[in-house]
C-alpha cells in the first residue's frame, strides 16, 4: 500500500495503474498525470518499491570497451588486435558490446560501398569470403516528373560517380567483419544494450553500464530482476550510430558540440525485393531526384541490382528531416515514389521481402563534434562521418574506427605519458581524422547539402554541384550553414497543405502495419515503454494543437497515434512501443523535443537479415 501511495503522490491514479499492468500502451492527453514509466522519468530513488531491491553491479576490466557492433565498431575493434597481437601483447582485452541479438540484425543501409577501408583493414577480404559479390557495372542518374523522367549525365568526378564499388547488403558485411573480429581475440557480447556511461570523480570516462532486465511495465521490479553489469575500461569507444542515446549524453556533459553547427538528419526507408528476372540487371546502380517531393523538401531515391543468385533489388527512399511541412509522411512518400511509371516497370511482379528505416547524419562537416576526450572517443555515424551527395558513409565510419584504434592502442601503449585524469585521452585520433580523406572529401563537399536552404531548393543544390564544386572541388572560400535544428524548421499546420496520399494496392504499395511486420521487431512486453516524454501533456497541447500531431506521420514504424480519449471529448496520444525498429527518427524531429528514445531491454528491436 506504501507503493501505491507514493504512486499517488506521482498523481498517477488508481485507473492509470491498471492501465499500465494490463496494456503497453502509453498515453498522454491534456491534463493528464505523468504515466511514462522509466526510471529516467520517474527516478528509482523516490519510488518505494525500489526501496529494498539490491542495486549493486558485477564488473569487468578491459583495455578498450567499444558500444556499437556496426562497420565503424568492428573496423576498430579489428585494428585494436590487429595492433596488439603484432606487438605480443595477446591478452590486450578488447570488448564489443551490440544491442542487436545477432550482429548485424539492427543495420539497414542502401549500400553502395566503397572498399577503400575494406582494403586498409583487411587488404586479403576477397580471400577471406567478404560477402562483396556485385561490382558496380552501370550507374544512372535521373530527375523524375510525376509521369516522366530526366536522364542526366553521371560525369566522372562528380559524387555520383561508383566506379569501382560494390552493391552490397550492409548487414552481411557487419555479420563478417564480426567473425574477423572474434578470430582475433575480439570479446563480442550480442544483445547487450550499453544503457549508461560511467565516470570517474574526475570525470573522465570509465566505462558503460549494460541495461537492467526484468523490469515490469509499471516500472516495478519483477523477481526476475537483474542489475546491468559494469564494464570498465582505460578507453571507451562509441560507435552507436546516428543519434546514439549515449552519445545525446556525452554531448552535453562534456560539451563536445560547443563548437560546431546542430547536426542535420534523414531518415532513410528501405525495401528488399526479388523481381521478375526480365527487369533485373546485375549491378546497376540508380539514383533520382524530383517527384514525389517539391524542391523545397530535400531527398531522393536508389535503386540497386544485386547478383546473388536471385533476382533481388535494394530500392530505398531519403527524405531530409529539416521538411517544413507537417503533413509529410516518409514513409508514405516512399510508397508512392514506388509508383512512379519508370520505377513500377521494375517491381511489377516482384514481391516484397523486406522493409527497415533508419536515420542517416546529412550535416557534413559543419556538425561534426570534438571526437575525443577523456577516457573515450566518438566514431562512425554517431559523430556524422557522412558524405551526403555520394551517398556515402560505411567506408568513413571503418576509416574513423581505424583512425580511432590507432590512436588509442598508441595512447594505451606510451610507457612514458601523464595524463590529468585517471583514464587518458586518445588526442591523436582528431588529427589522424583531420589527415585522413575523410577530412579531404567532407571539406570538398561541405556547401552542397545546405545549397538546397536557399530559394530554388534542391534545385539550387544540383547547380550548385554542376557548377561551384565541379569548377573548385571545395575551395571556394566560404562554408555555407545549416542553420536551426531540423526540430525548429516544422511550420504550424496552419501555414501548410494537407497531402493527400494514394491508398496503397498491396502490390507495389503497401500499408504501414504489414511494413513493420517485415521487420522482425520485438519488444519484451512487459517492459517500461523506452520511447520516454519528458511531459506528457506537451503531444497532445502542442504537438496535436499547433502541428496536428506530426510523430504519427514521421515515425516509419506506426509507434505513435493520436486517439480519442475514452469519453470522445479530445485526443491523447497512444504509444505503440513494439513496434519500434529505433531508428530515432522521433527523437530527432518531434517539434517540442518532449521524446527522448532511450534503450530498451536488451535483444529488443528489429532483426533485419541482411538489410
Amino acid at each position: 500500500m506504501a507503493a501505491v501511495a507514493k504512486l499517488f503522490r506521482f498523481g498517477i491514479t488508481a485507473q492509470k495503474i491498471s492501465t499500465l499492468w494490463e496494456s503497453q500502451r502509453f498515453m498522454s492527453k491534456k491534463g493528464s498525470a505523468k504515466i511514462t514509466t522509466h526510471y529516467s522519468v520517474i527516478p528509482r530513488e523516490t519510488d518505494l518499491r525500489w526501496k529494498d531491491v539490491d542495486m549493486t553491479r558485477v564488473s569487468d576490466d578491459f583495455d578498450v570497451v567499444i558500444v556499437g557492433g556496426g562497420p565503424a565498431g568492428m573496423s576498430a575493434a579489428i585494428r585494436l588486435k590487429q595492433l596488439a597481437n603484432s606487438a605480443g601483447k595477446e591478452d590486450f582485452r578488447v570488448c564489443l558490446l551490440e544491442k542487436s541479438t545477432e550482429i548485424g540484425g539492427h543495420i539497414l543501409s542502401g549500400n553502395c560501398f566503397q572498399p577503400t577501408a575494406l582494403n586498409e583493414l583487411i587488404p586479403d577480404w576477397k580471400e577471406k569470403g567478404a560477402p562483396l559479390s556485385t561490382p558496380v557495372k552501370e550507374d544512372k542518374f535521373n530527375i523524375l516528373t510525376e509521369k516522366g523522367r530526366i536522364p542526366l549525365p553521371i560525369i566522372p568526378g562528380l559524387p555520383m560517380s561508383n566506379h569501382g564499388n560494390f552493391v552490397i547488403r550492409l548487414g552481411n558485411l557487419v555479420k563478417w567483419l564480426g567473425e574477423q573480429a572474434e578470430n582475433l581475440g575480439v570479446e563480442i557480447y550480442p544483445g547487450s544494450s550499453a544503457a549508461e556511461v560511467l565516470y570517474h570523480d574526475d570525470g573522465s570516462v570509465k566505462g558503460v553500464a549494460t541495461a537492467d532486465v526484468g523490469i515490469a511495465k509499471d516500472g516495478s521490479p519483477k523477481n526476475s530482476f537483474e542489475r546491468g553489469m559494469e564494464l570498465h575500461a582505460k578507453v571507451t569507444m562509441f560507435a552507436e550510430g546516428c543519434h546514439g542515446h549515449l552519445g545525446k549524453t556525452l554531448y552535453k556533459r562534456l560539451n563536445l558540440r560547443q563548437h560546431c553547427e546542430p547536426q542535420t538528419y534523414a531518415i532513410g526507408l528501405k525495401e528488399l525485393w526479388e523481381i521478375d528476372a526480365a527487369n533485373h540487371h546485375p549491378g546497376r546502380v540508380e539514383h533520382s531526384l524530383g517527384w514525389p517531393l517539391d524542391r523545397y523538401t530535400y531527398g531522393g531515391a536508389f535503386l540497386y541490382h544485386l547478383d546473388e543468385g536471385a533476382p533481388l533489388v535494394s530500392i530505398g527512399f531519403v527524405v531530409g528531416l529539416d521538411y517544413k511541412n507537417p503533413y509529410i509522411s516518409p514513409f508514405r512518400e516512399f510508397q508512392r515514389y514506388k509508383t512512379h511509371p519508370y520505377i513500377k516497370k521494375t517491381l511489377n511482379g516482384g514481391t516484397r521481402l523486406a522493409y527497415g528505416a533508419r536515420a542517416l547524419n546529412e550535416g557534413g562537416i559543419q556538425s561534426i563534434p570534438k571526437l575525443s576526450f577523456p577516457g573515450g572517443c566518438l566514431i562512425g555515424c554517431l559523430p556524422g562521418f557522412m558524405n551526403v551527395p555520394k551517398l556515402k558513409g560505411t567506408h568513413y565510419a571503418m576509416k574513423s574506427g581505424i583512425c580511432a584504434a590507432e590512436s588509442v592502442f598508441e595512447t594505451l601503449a606510451a610507457k612514458n605519458s601523464i595524463s590529468e585524469t585517471l583514464n587518458p585521452t586518445p588526442a591523436s585520433y582528431e588529427k589522424y581524422i583531420r589527415e585522413s580523406y575523410i577530412w579531404k572529401d567532407l571539406t570538398a563537399v561541405r556547401n552542397i547539402r545546405p545549397s538546397a536552404n536557399g530559394v530554388l531548393g534542391i534545385w539550387g543544390s544540383i547547380l550548385y554541384t554542376g557548377t561551384v564544386y565541379f569548377l573548385l572541388r571545395g575551395k571556394e572560400p566560404w562554408t555555407l550553414h545549416h542553420g536551426s535544428s531540423d526540430a525548429a524548421k516544422l511550420k504550424p499546420s496552419t501555414e501548410c497543405k494537407v497531402i493527400d496520399y494514394p491508398k496503397p494496392d498491396g502490390k507495389i504499395s503497401f500499408d504501414l502495419l504489414s511494413s513493420v511486420a517485415l521487420t522482425g521487431t520485438n519488444h519484451e512486453d512487459d517492459q517500461p515503454s523506452h520511447l520516454t516524454l519528458k511531459d506528457d501533456s506537451v503531444p497532445v497541447n502542442n504537438n496535436l494543437a499547433i502541428f496536428a500531431g506530426p510523430e504519427q506521420r514521421f515515425c516509419p514504424a506506426g509507434v505513435y497515434e493520436f486517439v480519442p480519449t475514452e469519453d470522445d471529448k479530445g485526443s491523447r496520444l497512444q504509444i505503440n512501443a513494439q513496434n519500434c525498429i529505433h531508428c530515432k527518427t522521433c527523437d530527432i524531429k518531434d517539434p517540442s523535443q518532449n521524446i527522448n528514445w532511450v534503450c530498451p531491454e536488451s535483444g529488443g528491436g528489429p532483426a533485419y537479415n541482411g538489410m
